[in-house]
C-alpha cells in the first residue's frame, strides 16, 4: 500500500489536502495573495516524468506550461539526470571570484558556438529578470566608459515584459504590464507602440515610423533599446514581424545605440529558430537567455555580449564590470546546461518545433468561433486563445485540471508552450482542454 504522506497516490485526496493547508499557512506563491484565505486553486505535485505531473491525489497532467517555458525537453530527461548525478560526484559549487571550472568555460564557449556572432563574452547569471538587469548595467557603464554618460535611458516598445526586479522592471509597459503599482520606484524610460504588424504580416514603414521617430529625439540620452525578439512573451504573447526587429537593428546602428535582446522566452527553439533574432538576421549588441537554458533544472541565465561592449564598459572609471552574483556559474547548473543544449542540438528540434506549430494551430482553431475569444494565434511551440475579457481563474484553472491537462492562464490569455517532446495525441489534448474550458468558463 502507498503511504500518501509520502508522496504516493491518494484517491482520496487526503494528503493533498493537508499538503495545501500547510502550505496556505507559510508559503506565499507568486502573482498571489497570501495566508490561509488566499484566493485560487492549488494543486499538490507529487512526482513529474516526461510531460506528465502526477498530483499526490493521484491524478496525471499533461504539461503544457514546460514549467514556465523552462523544461523544453520534459522531466527527468536521462541524460539530464546523468549530467546531474556526475557533477554532484566532483563539485556543486565554487565561487566563481578568482576561481574558474570546466562546467562553466564549455557551456560559455558553447553559448558563444550556437548565439549570433560577433557575441563573444558571456556572463552567467542567476536568473532571467537577473539576466536582464546586467545588460542594463553594461549598457549604462558601457557608455560610462566612452564617455557618455548622459546615456542613461532605455528604449523599449509597449506589451514587453523583462522581469519582476527594478531594472527589469522599469522596461515593462508602465501602464498595461502588471508592474504600474510601482512606477515611484522605477527609472522612467521610453516606451514605443507595440509593434502593430503581426508575425505572418508584412512591416511596413508606417508601422516602424512610431519607434523611429522616439529613438531620432532621444537618440542622445539613449543607452540602448531593448526587445523581445518576434516574440511578446508575457506582457501579450503575441508575435511580431521579423521586418520589424530588422528596422530596429539599422535604427539602433544610425543613431549609434546598442540593441538588447531579451530571449529569456525566445531562446533555445521555442519560436522555430534557434533564436528569435535569427528571423531576422540580426545580432545584438547584448543577448540575454534563461529559462530553457538548464531544461528547467536548476535556475541559471546569462548575458552575453560583444568585444566592442566588453572594452567600452571595462574602459569606465571602475575598471571591471560591477556585478557579482554569489551562485554566479554555479557548477551543478552549468553542467545540466551544457548536457541540456546538447541533448536539443542534437535532436531534430526545428521539425519537432513545426509538427507542434501545426498541431497547435488546427488543435486551437474551433476556439475562434467562441463569442468570447478575440484572436486565436500561434508561432513555433506557443499557442494563445485570447479571450474579450479576463478569465476568471477559480473556475477555468480547475477545469482545465478536470480535463488533464496543466495550463495556467492569465488575463485574458490562455496559452501553452508545451515541452518539445510533446506528442501528437498529447498536443491533442492541451488543445481541446483549452478549448473547452474557454468555451465553459465563459457561460
Amino acid at each position: 500500500m502507498s503511504d500518501p504522506d509520502r508522496g504516493g497516490p491518494d484517491p482520496r485526496g487526503g494528503a493533498a489536502a493537508r499538503l495545501v493547508a500547510r502550505d496556505r499557512a507559510v508559503v506565499w506563491h507568486p502573482y498571489a495573495t497570501a495566508g490561509a484565505a488566499a484566493g485560487g486553486p492549488l494543486f499538490a505535485v507529487a512526482s513529474a516524468s516526461g510531460v506528465r505531473l502526477q498530483l499526490t491525489d493521484g491524478r496525471e497532467l499533461i504539461d503544457g506550461m514546460s514549467s514556465w517555458w523552462a523544461a523544453i525537453h520534459g522531466y527527468r530527461h536521462p541524460v539530464l539526470d546523468a549530467a546531474a548525478h556526475a557533477q554532484l560526484d566532483t563539485m556543486a559549487h565554487v565561487m566563481f571570484g578568482g576561481l574558474t571550472h570546466e562546467p562553466a568555460v564549455r557551456l560559455a564557449e558553447t553559448l558563444v558556438a550556437i548565439t549570433p556572432a560577433p557575441l563573444s563574452k558571456v556572463f552567467l547569471c542567476d536568473s532571467g529578470s537577473v539576466s536582464v538587469e546586467v545588460a542594463i548595467k553594461m549598457a549604462l557603464q558601457y557608455w560610462l566608459g566612452r564617455g557618455r554618460p548622459r546615456r542613461t535611458r532605455l528604449l523599449t516598445v509597449r506589451r514587453g515584459y523583462h522581469g519582476d526586479t527594478s531594472g527589469a522592471m522599469a522596461v515593462c509597459d508602465p501602464d498595461g504590464g502588471m508592474h504600474h503599482l510601482f512606477a515611484g520606484l522605477l527609472s522612467r524610460h521610453l516606451f514605443a507602440p507595440a509593434p502593430a504588424c503581426a508575425f505572418d504580416e508584412p512591416c511596413t514603414d508606417a508601422h516602424v515610423a512610431p519607434f523611429a521617430a522616439l529613438l531620432a529625439a532621444h537618440a542622445d540620452e539613449t543607452a540602448a533599446v531593448i526587445l523581445e525578439p518576434v516574440l511578446q512573451g508575457a506582457g501579450a504573447m503575441r508575435g511580431y514581424h521579423p521586418g520589424f526587429l530588422t528596422r530596429v537593428r539599422e535604427l539602433c546602428d544610425e543613431h549609434g545605440v546598442l540593441l538588447i535582446a531579451d530571449e529569456i522566452a525566445t531562446g533555445f527553439g521555442r519560436t522555430g529558430e534557434l533564436f528569435g533574432c535569427d528571423h531576422a538576421g540580426v545580432s545584438p549588441d547584448i543577448m540575454c537567455v534563461g529559462k530553457a537554458l538548464t531544461g528547467g533544472y536548476l535556475t541559471m541565465a546569462a548575458t552575453l555580449c560583444t568585444d566592442e561592449v566588453a572594452d567600452g564598459v571595462c574602459a569606465s572609471e571602475a575598471g571591471a564590470f560591477m556585478h557579482g552574483p554569489t551562485f554566479m556559474a554555479n557548477p551543478l547548473a552549468a553542467a545540466i546546461a551544457t548536457a541540456n543544449l546538447e541533448v536539443l542540438l542534437g535532436s531534430p528540434w526545428r521539425e519537432t518545433v513545426r509538427r507542434i506549430e501545426a498541431e497547435l494551430a488546427a488543435g486551437l482553431a474551433p476556439a475562434a468561433a467562441l463569442p468570447c475569444v478575440a484572436d486565436v494565434r500561434t508561432l513555433g511551440a506557443v499557442g494563445v486563445i485570447e479571450t474579450r475579457e479576463p478569465v476568471d481563474m477559480a473556475v477555468i484553472q480547475p477545469r482545465l485540471v478536470e480535463l488533464g491537462v496543466w495550463v495556467r492562464p492569465f488575463g485574458r490569455l490562455v496559452y501553452t508552450m508545451p515541452p518539445f517532446i510533446t506528442g501528437t495525441a498529447d498536443v491533442a489534448t492541451l488543445t481541446s482542454a483549452m478549448v473547452e474550458a474557454v468555451a465553459t468558463a465563459s457561460r
